[in-house]
């Protein structure tokens, strides 16, 4: 298996606040990691998010005033 430096793509400070606990192997390779159940299911909510902005990327944008405008306009601000 080749190894990628992908995960250094990945802000430390963030797999930092993960707390992650590795299962290595004989080598001390890792192989597997523990995370809490808080931590993975926050995880899981984030790889949702990015898919909802990756399906949204090609959507025009709306300006900051027009957005302000239409909430005026229907008295939400």
């Amino acid at each position: 298996m080749k190894k990628t430096n992908a995960g250094t793509k990945i802000n430390n400070s963030y797999i930092k606040n993960l707390h992650p606990e590795y299962i290595t192997d004989a080598h001390g390779n890792k192989k597997s990691v523990i995370l809490s159940i808080e931590d993975f299911e926050e995880l899981l909510e984030d790889i949702k998010d990015l898919e909802i902005v990756a399906e949204r990327i090609n959507e025009p944008t709306v300006s900051h005033e027009k957005i302000i405008t239409e909430l005026k306009r229907n008295d939400i601000l």
